[in-house]
């Protein structure tokens, strides 16, 4: 019930929204999220992998954002995203919440290790989400984006 309270909370103060469809936002977002994940690659080739570590997520998380803006939900919170892809599509978010881990651990402390073979790792695994998502994504007709707007008013009532 945690997480239910946090995107209402997050809906009160107007960081999550239902708004209008939008396949322009969609597209920009998938676009992102391919750039991000072939820098990550071009990071972790120069040896950058902490930066690396910052982009495999966000090539993750953009990747998310254009699910949403293709429902017709705007999110302006990491968290609040990454819990809507469990508690509305009921799709595995330990991935996305693995990397965001990482993320803040290699963007904003110093006291770390990480290898070049955990960063690939990372991208290999952030590769298989992101063509699940891309799959799921693929395949959302009217009807689907219907039920799942509608499943979203509920949700945040």
């Amino acid at each position: 019930m945690g997480n239910i309270n946090f995107l209402k909370n997050l809906k009160r103060k107007k960081k999550l929204e239902l708004i209008e469809l939008s396949e322009e936002i969609n597209k920009s977002y998938l676009e992102k999220s391919e750039s991000n994940l072939i820098s990550a690659k071009i990071l972790l080739d120069s040896e950058r992998l902490e930066e690396s570590v910052s982009l495999v997520y966000y090539s993750s998380y953009h990747l998310l954002l254009a699910l949403l803006f293709k429902i017709g939900i705007k999110s302006e919170n990491h968290s609040g995203s990454v819990i809507l892809l469990n508690e509305l599509f009921n799709l595995d978010n330990s991935f996305i919440l693995f990397a965001k881990k990482e993320r803040i651990d290699k963007q904003y402390y110093v006291d770390f290790h990480i290898t070049k073979e955990e960063v690939k790792e990372l991208i290999i695994k952030a590769e298989e989400f992101n063509e699940d998502l891309l799959d799921f994504i693929s395949k959302l007709v009217n009807d689907d984006i219907n039920l799942y707007r509608s499943k979203f008013i509920k949700l945040i009532a």
